[in-house]
């Protein structure tokens, strides 16, 4: 697959990229990042950690706010930072900022006017692996996911439907329960239609009810976060994974809202937690 070098970047002694390529998947041009640590000099394989990004973000959010590669060039981890959704001239949108471009949700899209690009869930289990493992030294049997906000509900859904791929997960304010609370209330009917049926499969809470299962979980969330209580609502992840038998380290951090001021002062904490169980 052919992969275009937008730019690359010297830092802590690796190099940070951003690339773009045609996706079959969302038939679009896509961009993402790629931040590769020293270790993995001459191709010598490394762990790998999976970045999915919020509502209007692109793949810059995480790669210039997240100050990640501190950390990840001490503990050896390539970190990717996907796009949130298809873009470009002929790609539905919507005037509101949670639906359309840079609202993608992470699922393939059926209803129209989505369904020709809104395919992000292929993107990111399927299409955007196979390229990251042809042209970057990942080691794919090391593989951690997180994400924030609509990204942490990627994450958490992504890995609880694929519980083999990842070895550990974690997730920074990400919306739990979408079926449950308006984000998703509104982009599910537009993207998947009214069979709630279907939106379960996209839900972690709902997930995990259904019998999905994974050993454990870090989820960081600021207490002065504005959407703790209408969006998120993350005491739903907790009941579920309680009656489940998951190990859920849930944080409520005093003061932090939903910005990157809050995601990058636990950036540490977070990569820390994925290299010791990669």
């Amino acid at each position: 697959m052919t992969l275009e070098t937008v730019s690359t970047t010297r830092s802590h002694g690796g190099v940070q990229g951003v690339y773009r390529h045609a996706s079959t998947s969302t038939g679009t041009q896509m961009v993402f990042s790629v931040f590769t640590p020293p270790q993995a000099a001459d191709g010598v394989k490394c762990p790998v950690i999976w970045y999915l990004s919020g509502l209007t973000c692109t793949h810059a959010n995480a790669t210039e706010k997240g100050e990640f590669r501190r950390w990840a060039a001490e503990l050896g981890l390539i970190i990717i930072c996907p796009d949130t959704s298809p873009r470009g001239e002929g790609v539905a949108d919507d005037a509101a900022w949670d639906l359309g471009q840079g609202a993608g949700f992470y699922v393939d899209a059926t209803e129209a006017p989505w369904a020709p690009h809104f395919r992000m869930w292929s993107y990111v289990t399927e299409e955007l692996p196979a390229l990251v493992a042809e042209h970057f030294p990942v080691d794919l049997e090391r593989q951690g996911i997180t994400g924030h906000s609509m990204g942490g509900h990627g994450a958490l859904t992504v890995a609880l439907r694929h519980p083999d791929r990842f070895k550990s997960i974690s997730a920074f304010a990400p919306i739990v329960a979408p079926s449950q609370v308006p984000w998703g209330q509104k982009a599910f009917p537009a993207y998947l239609g009214s069979n709630k049926a279907f939106w379960r499969q996209h839900d972690a809470v709902a997930l995990i009810e259904d019998g999905a299962w994974v050993a454990e979980l870090l989820v960081d969330q600021g207490t002065a976060d504005g959407f703790l209580e209408n969006q998120l609502r993350p005491h739903l992840l907790a009941e579920a994974c309680t009656k489940a038998g998951i190990r859920l380290t849930l944080r409520m951090q005093e003061g932090y809202d939903h910005s990157y001021y809050f995601i990058s002062s636990f950036m540490e904490d977070h990569l820390r937690w994925h290299a010791a169980r990669l």
